[in-house]
This record gives structure tokens, C-alpha cells and sequence, in this order.
């Protein structure tokens, strides 16, 4: 394992030629430091302790609230930002011998179990013993990792190139107002051929792009302790109330409820 200061590392660290399935890389980041594009050999998986990270492609960005992880497959170009002081366990897999994960970037829920593992895995050497008891962890490990869920925590991001300078506009400033009405007459289109465009190129329709759009807006802010009122005000919502309904149906706790436990 290595475990180090942001600053004092060499990247890529996937691409090192070890003879085990899992390369584990624990490490603690300041506030706001940023990664630029990069790619990685091994698929990476991220567990943050602390602290909120936002993995941006050029298809889309996720953002991982603490205590949650992140799959990145193989092969992708993304850069990352951390949102707060991040500590983090990152996980680099061969999928030559890994038979799971996902085809593109999922922000997951994590299990007790896993989540465990991932608070012990640092400890294990790089090349550890694979019939010892830290191979029993890295497999059991892989297997909870076979389990893993997405969350709603994706933000496609569209080609059209006029369409995705509006979206990034959204995103530094999201309103729950913003209509499809107002989209459209903007970028000059049918409100029909908007609809179509937008699902099309993001996979979601509009409504709900821009309830993750806040709602990812929200998260770090909840992570620093904000309360619920200032963060539904600052989004535009008319009273906390609607706020939390959205949040709710996005991931299934109140922001009250998710506050208290990060």
C-alpha cells in the first residue's frame, strides 16, 4: 500500500507493474486540489471517508458525497476536484481477472461490509501475500465490489456544442425555475425538438438533469454543514420543503437525515 500527501504522488499509479489483481492507494487530499485529464490502465474504484470528489469526463461528471464510492473503468479520460478535505481509498483493479463493474463512471452505494474493507485494505502491502489473510481481504472484497448499486449521482453532459455551453452555464448557477420554455427559445428550437435533442443526448430528460444538477450543487454544501433552509434558498427553491421532497426522491433520505451522518 501507499499511502502519501496528494502532492507527493506520481501518476499514473495504475499503470505499475504489479502482480496482483488490486493495486490499493490510501491518501489524504487538501481542499480544493485538483487533478488535471488523466487515464489509468486498471479500472479505479474510490471510497471517500471524508470530504465530497467530482470526476468529470467529457461525457458527463459524477460527484461522490462521503461515504459513498466511485467506478471509473479502464481507459478513462477524467479529471477529478476535491470538494473539502478528502480522505480516500483507491482501489486500481485488473478487469483481466475482475468480472464486474460497470461500462461507464457510477457514483455507488457502499455497504456496511465494504465500507469496512475499504477502512482496512490500506494497511495490506503492495504485493501482498494472494493465500494469506490479506488475499482473503482483497477477495472478499472483489465480491462485495460484484454487488455494488449506482446512485443518481451522474450529470451527463450533451455534444451539441451550443446545448452543453448552456448546460455548464447551468451547472456554475442551478435554478429549479429553469424551463424548457426558456431553453428553447434561447437556443432557438421547437420546444419539440428540444425535448428530443436533450434526451437524446443526455439520456435523461430535462426535469430531471436539472433536479441532479441541484441536487449535486447541494450535497458538498450539506457535507460543510450548511442547513437545509440557507441551501434550498440559495438554489432558488421557494421553502425547504420543496428541496427536501426532491432530495428525497433522488436518493431516498432526507437531507436532515443525510447532514447527521456525514
Amino acid at each position: 500500500m501507499q499511502v502519501g500527501q496528494a502532492q507527493n504522488l506520481e501518476f499514473p499509479l495504475s499503470d505499475r507493474d504489479v502482480d496482483r489483481p488490486v493495486l490499493v492507494v490510501g491518501i489524504d487530499y487538501p481542499d480544493g486540489y485538483e487533478e488535471a485529464a488523466h487515464r489509468h490502465r486498471r479500472a479505479q474504484f474510490l471510497y471517500g471517508s471524508r470530504g465530497v470528489v467530482l470526476v468529470s469526463t467529457p461525457n458527463g461528471s459524477w460527484m461522490m458525497p462521503p461515504q459513498r464510492g466511485l467506478w471509473i473503468p479502464a481507459g478513462t479520460d477524467h479529471s477529478v476536484r476535491m470538494l473539502g478535505r478528502v480522505a480516500m481509498c483507491s482501489l486500481y483493479i485488473d478487469e483481466a481477472v475482475f468480472q464486474g463493474g460497470f461500462h461507464r463512471c457510477e457514483v455507488v452505494e457502499v455497504s456496511d461490509l465494504l465500507r469496512s474493507l475499504l477502512i482496512a485494505v490500506p494497511g495490506i502491502a503492495v504485493e501482498y501475500d494472494p493465500d494469506g489473510r490479506d488475499g482473503a481481504m482483497v477477495n472478499l472484497l472483489l465480491h462485495e465490489l460484484r454487488e455494488i448499486s449506482p446512485l443518481p449521482l451522474s450529470l451527463p453532459l450533451p455534444r451539441h456544442r451550443r446545448l452543453a455551453q448552456k448546460c455548464q452555464k447551468f451547472i456554475e448557477r442551478p435554478s429549479p425555475h429553469d424551463t424548457i420554455n426558456a431553453w428553447s427559445d434561447e437556443l432557438g428550437m421547437t420546444r419539440r425538438t428540444f425535448t428530443r435533442l436533450f434526451k437524446s443526448e443526455t439520456g435523461c430528460s430535462f426535469v430531471e438533469w436539472r433536479q441532479k444538477a441541484c441536487l449535486m450543487s447541494a450535497l458538498p454544501q450539506l457535507a460543510d454543514g450548511h442547513s437545509v433552509t440557507s441551501i434550498a434558498l440559495d438554489l432558488g427553491y421557494e421553502n425547504p420543503a420543496s428541496f427536501t421532497s426532491m432530495f428525497k426522491r433522488l436518493l431516498g433520505s432526507a437531507p436532515t437525515d443525510y447532514r447527521r451522518k456525514r
